[in-house]
Order: C-alpha cells, then structure tokens, then sequence
C-alpha cells in the first residue's frame, strides 16, 4: 500500500493529512511532528491563549480521535533531520527508516535568536511553540514589567495581550516605525500611536546592546543609545527562520529563504512538496515567487499539494493575507506591497476605522487593509487580482464605491 509522509506537526502538517483522507487517498499516512502536543495553530499563542481567552484544546487542530479515526499514523516528538530522496525513505530518530511514494514537507519556522550579551540568562524569553506560551503567561501578571526586543507582529502582540493583563511593557525597534518591514512606516505609525495610546513605551530607531542581567536573570535591556530599561523579564521577538535543514538533506532547490516551488508547491523533486512557511512559491496572480510565514498559507497551501501529488494539476493562486487584533484594533491585510508602493488612506484614520491600500508607481494596487472595517476584503482582492489602474483620489474617497475606483486595465 503506498505511504505518504508529512514532516511538520504543526497547522500544514495536519491540514495535508485532512486533505489526504477528503480527496480519498487510502494508502498509508504518517504524520511526524517535533513537538508532543497534537497538531495545533499559532497565531492564538500571542493573541487569544497569551490574553487567557483560549486554551490549547480550543485551538488544536484536531483532536486525536480525529487521528485514529482517519487511520493517520501521528507520531509526535519525532523530529526528522534527513530525507534519502534518491532512496524515497526518511531516517527516523531511532536509526530506523520509513519508505514513502510522495513526501510533503511543513516545518515550519523557528525564533530567530540574537547574539547579544545576556542572551542565555533565565528571564530571557522566545514565542514560537505551546510551551514558550505556556512560560511566557506564567510569568506575566499585574505590574509585572517587560521588554520586548522586536516591533513586528509577536512583539506587538504579545504587548497588547500584556498590558491588558496589567503588565508594564516596553518595546524596542530598530526601524523608525515598528512592523515597518511589512506595511511601511506610514501604516507603522498608526500601530506605534495605538500602543502608545495603550501605556506602551514605544522605542523606535535604536538598537538593543545588551540584555542587562543580574544573579543569572534577566533585568532589562541597555539600548545603543545608553538608555537602561528595567524589566522583569524579556521577550525577543526578532523575526523567524525558517526550518529548511530537512530539504537541504534531500537536496532541494532553495532560494531567498525557502524552499523552491511550483504554483502547485512541487518541489526540484517531483515526489517532494512544500507548504507554509518554507515554500518559496510562483505566484500565477502576482508573477513573482512568493514566501510568506502566514497562517493562511498553512490553512490552504496542504489541500493543493496533496490534489497534484495525487495526480492533479493545481495551482495555488491565493493571495497572501493575514489578520491581527491589537487592543481595540482588528485588521485584515491581502496582497503583497514592496518598499517602493506608495500609500492611500480611505476613511477615518484618527478612529481607526479605515482602508489603506499600496500601489506602485503606475497606480496598481498591490495590497491592502481593513482595519475595524468587515465588509470590503473581498473586493480589495478583486482590485489586487484584476491588474487595473485606479484613480488614487476616487480610491481615497469613503463616498465612492471601491467597485468605481478603476481607471482602465
């Protein structure tokens, strides 16, 4: 009976085994995941779970009744560390192999560690896994005082979570405007004036020295500047990296941080797929590889690679999109803006219930975002898909319809 084997127990890894069992593959399925927990999703884990409104079973992909229901063979804290792609096996952790017919790859990313002083001090925090959760909200509680190294999405996350539980929180970011790498420092301002609003002491454009400690623990951070902020404990959340040790082993294309692949997310060898946050993917709508560490790719991306590694000839066309909820704050993103896209606000920024959206220079829209506004997704992923010009003052314009904003193709 033929074996199909997926590496990552995390959400992609699991959705691959859903769609194997939905599109009626009845061979052998062998899930391996490095972790011990069951299969789960991570965008609570600063948001919902870190705040105290869920807990893991509430967002756990599914339960392991699910597993042994579908006949899938889940075999958590199991961390593959080579593939044999001439000899279509997997070397397990015990010294044994496990022979597969196609191999779909999901591992994920890991925290992006930083060489400072004080890095390896108690205190000293990451959020990537259940477990760095389940620490870092042990150790938050009211008037408890932390710093964050990183204004990115965990960084302000993770912030806003804190201070609604009453913590004292300080982030630093080296950029002038935090998420800036992702929305530009025009939108950054809006995130950095919400904290700001919230009690957060925001630090732009300064680097952190050294993680200060004492008597083996964590008590701040010296930024570059000279300043000493004083915490009790320390979050870095300096980006991610991801996981590409295993396709390196079997010999994988990569480049730009991923693993190289189809719009049908097959990899230079045509039995090895990828998805999520590894898969640097061609794009059909945008014409451009394509790698995001977003929660949508993990949700979607599985279903296309098993369709064509059974014998389909799919093609993954959604655009990139992601979500956050800050404070009084939810927004939705779609597309992919770049450096150089200029920036049009529509409707009430002061409030923060707006659209914002990028486009480059001819006036095509590239990206762009909701925020407390629930109903114009679906037609910013039209105007992002159909290529066409808009007129910027009428796209500016809350009283004109997005659905009147094009100029021409």
């Amino acid at each position: 009976m033929p074996t199909i084997a997926i590496i990552g127990g995390g959400l992609a890894g699991a959705k691959a085994a859903q769609a194997l069992r939905e599109q009626d593959f009845d061979g052998d399925v062998v899930l391996f995941g490095a972790e011990d927990h069951l299969p789960y999703e991570r965008p609570p884990l600063s948001k919902d779970y870190l705040a105290g409104s869920k807990s893991l079973s509430e967002f756990t992909v599914h339960d392991g009744d699910w597993y042994r229901d579908q006949r899938v063979d889940l075999r958590p804290g199991t961390a593959i560390e080579k593939i044999d792609a001439a000899g279509h096996s997997v070397s397990l952790p015990d010294g044994s192999s496990l022979s597969y017919e196609k191999l779909i790859l999901a591992t994920g990313s890991r925290s992006r560690h930083l060489d400072l002083p004080g890095a390896d001090a108690g205190g000293v925090h990451h959020l990537r896994t259940y477990d760095d959760a389940v620490a870092l909200s042990e150790a938050i509680s009211d008037g408890v005082r932390i710093a964050i190294v990183g204004g990115g999405w965990i960084g302000l996350e993770v912030a806003a979570s804190a201070r609604e539980r009453g913590a004292e929180v300080a982030v630093v970011e080296a950029a002038e405007q935090p998420l800036i790498g992702a929305l530009g420092a025009e939108v950054g301002a809006v995130f950095a004036d919400l904290h700001r609003a919230h009690g957060v002491d925001l630090h732009t454009g300064v680097g952190v020295q050294e993680i200060v400690v004492d008597d083996g623990r964590a008590r701040g951070l010296r930024l570059d500047n000279g300043q000493r902020i004083d915490a009790d404990l320390v979050l870095v959340a300096a980006g991610a990296i991801p996981n590409l040790e295993v396709a390196e082993s079997a010999g994988l294309d990569i480049g730009d941080g991923g693993v190289l692949v189809t719009s049908g997310l097959r990899s230079s060898d045509p039995d090895i797929y990828a998805v999520g946050d590894i898969a640097n993917a061609e794009h059909p709508v945008l014409g451009r590889r394509v790698r995001t560490e977003h929660w949508a790719n993990a949700l979607n991306q599985p279903a296309i690679a098993v369709t064509n590694a059974l014998g389909g000839n799919a093609e993954y066309t959604n655009l990139p999109y992601f979500f956050t909820d800050q404070y009084d704050l939810g927004m939705e993103y779609a597309g992919l803006a770049s450096g150089n896209d200029h920036v049009v606000f529509r409707g009430d920024v002061e409030g923060r219930e707006f659209v914002v959206f990028w486009l480059d220079d001819d006036d095509h829209i590239r990206a762009g975002m909701q925020v407390n506004i629930w109903d114009q997704l679906d037609t910013i992923k039209e105007l992002i898909a159909s290529g066409n010009r808009v007129d910027t003052a009428k796209l500016a314009d809350p009283d004109v319809g997005l659905g009147e904003v094009t100029v021409h193709s």
